[in-house]
């Protein structure tokens, strides 16, 4: 009997392995996938004081956005290189259309009105940025040196000014950070990374000349909070009493006083992570850690399996804009960075966001499970 139910158990693994290779499914990504996207929505529920609407609107985007994937996996990573200069220069383009003709929101000039839905622009450059700059540097010698070199970094700043010029601070920093991890995977030097960095530096005076008052008050508050604690820091105060009143081991799910009796602003999107360190504590935010971390690693082990250099710097590209998002959110929601905009990965509420991510883990997916089938 006992033999029975093993071999009926090993039969139902096995179908469900070939289905999910059927897809193009990259099963060990997939189900960090699932994991991160089941925690998702119990975070959700607290966070939205238990708001069946909000579930209900982000099952629908999960979904939407796991189709999205699952299409994107399907097609041959030689289609992808094919229109990556399409994409990039169409995507620029809306980027310019936003500047004329786009909609304002919360302050804002980032959407374009089609009729049956607005579009956020910007959010497709996550993608085509990596996309273009990898398509680039694979027709050139690596690493890159001189006129390929200047043309990347006009590639890479190109998008990031006009997001910028939104202003969508947040969303400019992965497109650039996006560009900048594929060119720093193509083997660009530590001599010209330095150089790089310290014309950055030196140019941070004449930056700071073109924030606006908002942005360099979040500088200001980044510094100080308790500056002006009823104002301008109230947001990451609230963090930091949320995460700290957590402890060890937290209060229990649906236990976050901070944002049921909202004090926490923004807690189903950019400060969820306050939330579940709350009703979590250390010991759920290290597993949640751990949980990206297995994500970022089996990424990293997909760019490392690519054939071609196209593949391997996309991939690598996607993978560590990954590691961005998820670093910056929880960098700004403890007080380590500015408050960007920027989304927990995979468990703020938000349509957008988790679409372009599933878009790259579609991506990620077509690399690894069409590498036989790539051209020689």
């Amino acid at each position: 009997m006992q033999l029975e139910t093993n071999t009926e158990e090993f039969v139902v693994h096995s179908w469900l392995g070939d289905f999910l290779r059927k897809l193009h499914i990259d099963i060990p990504l997939f189900l960090g996938l699932l994991l991160i996207s089941g925690l998702s929505f119990a975070i959700l529920y607290s966070a939205s004081t238990q708001n069946m609407d909000v579930l209900y609107k982000h099952l629908v985007r999960s979904g939407l956005a796991l189709v999205f994937m699952i299409v994107l996996a399907h097609i041959n990573p030689y289609q992808f290189k094919r229109y990556s200069l399409f994409l990039y220069g169409i995507g620029v383009v809306l980027l310019l259309a936003v500047l004329v003709m786009g909609e304002f929101g919360k302050g804002a000039q980032r959407w374009l009105d089609l009729g049956l839905f607005r579009f956020q622009p910007s959010e497709m450059l996550k993608i085509s940025t990596p996309m273009m700059i990898a398509w680039y540097l694979s027709e050139h010698v690596l690493p890159p040196r001189g006129k390929p070199l200047g043309i990347t970094v006009l590639l890479i700043t190109a998008p990031t000014l006009l997001i910028a010029k939104q202003p969508d601070l947040g969303t400019a920093l992965l497109v650039a950070s996006s560009g900048a991890a594929v060119l720093f995977f193509a083997g660009l030097s530590w001599r010209i990374i330095g150089s790089l960095l310290a014309f950055l530096g030196a140019s941070a005076p004449i930056l700071w000349q073109f924030l606006r008052d908002y942005q360099r008050n979040r500088i200001y508050t980044l510094l100080n909070p308790e500056a002006d604690p009823m104002g301008k820091g109230y947001h990451i105060i609230q963090s930091k009493i949320a995460i700290g009143s957590g402890g060890i081991s937290g209060k229990g799910w649906l236990g976050s006083s901070q944002s049921k009796l909202d004090f926490l602003p923004e807690s189903s999107t950019d400060f969820i992570f306050a939330v579940f360190a709350e009703e979590f504590g250390l010991f759920g935010c290290l597993g949640l850690l751990v949980l990206y971390l297995l994500i970022i690693s089996r990424c990293i082990y997909i760019s490392l399996q690519a054939q071609d250099t196209y593949t391997r710097l996309l991939a690598g590209g996607l993978s560590f804009t990954f590691f961005v998002y998820v670093f910056v959110n929880i960098g700004m929601v403890i007080g380590i960075l500015p408050v960007v905009g920027v989304p927990l990965p995979l468990i703020s509420y938000g349509g957008t966001s988790m679409v372009t991510l599933l878009a790259g883990f579609g991506i990620l997916m077509s690399i690894h499970t069409h590498r036989k089938l790539l051209p020689t």
